[in-house]
């Protein structure tokens, strides 16, 4: 391999599209004159089309339809989608939106056909054909979330970017993740729903820790939208903090267009508390920024609000007439491009009428020379319309019968799928309750053998008290009443002990109310835990496992519908016992009798966020299934011994409360399962 497409891995999917321009062209632009072969110059036009984001989308077109030139007569497919999402970005950003998705859904087609793996060019090492074929499919879903909130249709775009989210998780795609999540808080921030924003915000900075220092370059955006979001909960504080931090990291990353954007929301706070200098301080420094880049709509902006610092607050009218100006001549420039666009639309529909009224005209000249041949003709043509109409008409009636008794037939069809569907999930819930059952069997059985004790010793305390009244000795009496009086307590304790399981059982065997509240997560997952243990006790007394957990006790309280995770939480917890039992049996018939069963559950809550894990030390979960184990009625276990709807059910009760389930295999075998519900709802 040459030096040259050495080179090329450096800068290709995903980071070409937000690296730093600077020292990057003259590296890339040596490479493609010094090229020996078409791959490596496709691979230099495309990281140049990706360099060209944000600067020349001109040149970033020009450079795009090169590599499409060269994937498309060398037939790498795969290589011309990614070269199909840059440009999607350009014409996005130069107001082409309707040909922005015709490009972006060609390369998505191209993408998700898995047949286009057998041909790529510049392959990185250690990625196959199927990880860059997921990368482009992630990259192109990520740009068409981005495409929707540009042309303002933020409910679409949001459920795009949650499309897209898995995507780049299965990619491992860290760079993209830390792109779409911003985008999915300004999409809510456009909605006014401020704590949706936050949180989504506040996820993105949580990935952009995860990258090097060359991937954070719009790291600062994430710092502005935030301070965007207090700013509109009327928190100025932490809106300006938040400014100031976008400032920063904006700078520090070399991004002007970011700059500027926080220095103008700096200026417009100011503004609007009434502090005019220092209003006035960041509109002159966000003209800076965007000067350096261009951007002419940022500084049309920026001029107005210099102009009322001199208008209303220096009284220099000369002055705030220049900036006046000078914002309205861009404001007027700016939408004269619009004006031109609608003008040559308007031409171009004048030329096509034009052109009709000729073709009219000719039609009309000719008309009374072909007379009787147009009669003759016209009332041929009529004759055979109305032969074609009662045929189809007879043709429709017929196919319209059929249809009717087709769609009586399917509508039974649904009506039973529907009925047959409902019985599977309440017959996966009585699964869970008796599962339950035994356990809570077992559980109840402590607190009431600890009341009859106590009850039994009571009564003959009681009978000693009497006799010594009887005797006279009151202080002995007291000692024994006060004896009672402590057993009593324990009875209450116990008894109390005894009616919160009953409550929990019946809160569990009853359907969802659908009604969030405040639960202690922790003691949740200890109580599942417990109860899924005693209840496979009781089925099978050979089974032994140990069980392990760590709980984080700043979690508190938190919203969600306890009879729902609870069922996750047993869901998940009876699975690694099962799993561990298994491979116990199976190590067992083999003479190894050195493996521990063990199963372990913990909580952790890290910023906005709290996560269950349960983890066993099983056989884990094999590569081949990974992808189908929350696809409803799919089941390892043995016929009989599972719906398939567990984990299934799992799944979307775990999305119901904005929250992920994900699976995974252990560096040293068995399997994690990790819930992760937000703290905000």
């Amino acid at each position: 391999m040459n030096k040259y497409l050495k080179i090329l891995f450096v800068f290709s999917l995903p980071v070409f599209g937000k690296a730093q321009v600077g020292r990057q062209m003259d590296s890339i632009y040596l490479m493609l004159q010094n090229a020996n072969n078409d791959t490596v110059r496709m691979g230099a036009y495309s990281i140049l089309g990706g360099l060209y984001d944000d600067v020349s989308a001109d040149s970033g077109m020009y450079y795009c339809n090169k590599g499409i030139a060269i994937a498309e007569k060398l037939n790498l497919q795969l290589n011309k989608a990614e070269i199909k999402a840059l440009m999607g970005i350009h014409l996005m950003k130069t107001g082409n939106y309707p040909e922005a998705l015709r490009i972006i859904s060609q390369g998505i087609k191209i993408a998700e056909d898995p047949s286009n793996e057998r041909k790529i060019a510049n392959l990185q090492k250690g990625t196959t054909p199927q990880m860059y074929r997921r990368k482009v499919v992630a990259l192109l879903y990520g740009f068409l979330e981005y495409l929707y909130l540009f042309v303002g249709n933020y409910e679409k775009q949001i459920a795009i970017a949650h499309q897209a989210i898995p995507l780049l998780e299965l990619a491992a795609d860290t760079v993209n993740l830390a792109g779409v999540y911003p985008d999915i808080g300004d999409g809510y921030l456009k909605l006014n729903k401020l704590d949706s924003a936050l949180f989504y915000q506040n996820k993105s900075l949580f990935y952009y820790s995860k990258l090097s220092v060359n991937a954070r370059k719009f790291e600062g955006s994430t710092y502005t939208s935030i301070g965007t979001i207090y700013e509109k909960m009327g928190n100025p504080d932490l809106a300006r903090e938040n400014y100031l931090k976008a400032v920063e990291v904006s700078e520090l990353r070399d991004n002007p267009r970011h700059t500027g954007n926080a220095c103008l929301q700096l200026a417009s706070l100011y503004q609007s508390l009434n502090k005019a200098d220092s209003s006035f301080l960041y509109a002159k420094k966000a003209l800076e920024a965007f000067k350096l880049g261009g951007y002419k709509k940022e500084l049309a902006i920026a001029y107005r609000i210099i102009s009322d610092y001199y208008y209303y607050t220096q009284n220099n009218r000369d002055s705030s007439f220049t900036y006046l100006r000078l914002a309205t001549v861009l404001k007027d420039s700016l939408d004269k491009i619009e004006k031109t666009r609608l003008q040559e639309f308007q031409v171009t529909a004048f030329n096509q009428q034009l052109q009709l009224q000729q073709t009219q005209q000719n039609r009309i000249e000719k008309e009374g020379q072909l007379k009787t041949i147009a009669l003759i003709a016209l009332v041929a043509v009529f004759s055979i319309i109305g032969l074609l109409l009662y045929r189809n008409n007879r043709q429709k009636q017929k196919t319209n019968y059929i249809l009717q008794e087709k769609n009586g037939e399917i509508q039974g069809t649904l009506n039973e799928l529907k009925t047959t569907q409902s019985q599977l999930i309440q017959s996966e819930k009585m699964a869970s309750l008796g599962e339950l059952t035994a356990g809570i069997a077992h559980e109840i059985q402590n607190p009431l053998n600890f009341v009859n004790n106590f009850s039994e010793v009571n009564k003959e305390l009681l009978t000693e008290m009497k006799d010594e009244l009887d005797n006279g000795n009151i202080d002995d009496a007291k000692v024994i009443a006060n004896d009672a009086i402590e057993n009593q307590q324990k009875i209450l304790q116990h008894g109390k002990r005894a009616d919160a399981i009953v409550k929990g059982m019946l809160q569990h065997s009853r359907s969802s109310s659908g009604v969030k509240e405040p639960t202690d997560i922790n003691k949740l997952a200890d109580e599942y835990l417990r109860l899924a243990y005693h209840g496979l006790r009781a089925k099978d007394k050979s089974f032994n496992a140990t069980m392990k957990t760590e709980f984080d006790e700043t979690i508190g309280k938190i919203n969600i519908i306890p009879q729902d995770i609870g069922r996750v939480i047993l869901n998940l917890i009876t699975n690694s016992f099962y799993a561990v039992d298994e491979k116990r049996t199976l190590q067992q018939a083999q003479g190894d009798k050195s493996y521990e069963p063990t199963v372990s559950v913990s909580t952790k809550k890290i910023n906005n966020e709290v996560s269950i894990l349960v983890i066993d030390n099983g056989n884990g979960i094999p590569e081949s299934i990974r992808e189908k184990i929350f696809q409803p009625f799919f089941t390892t276990k043995p016929t009989g011994s599972g719906t398939g709807l567990g984990l299934s059910l799992a799944y979307d009760i775990i999305k119901a409360h904005s929250g992920e389930l994900k699976a995974e295999t252990n560096a040293t075998g068995g399997a994690s399962f990790i819930i992760y519900l937000p703290v905000i709802n």
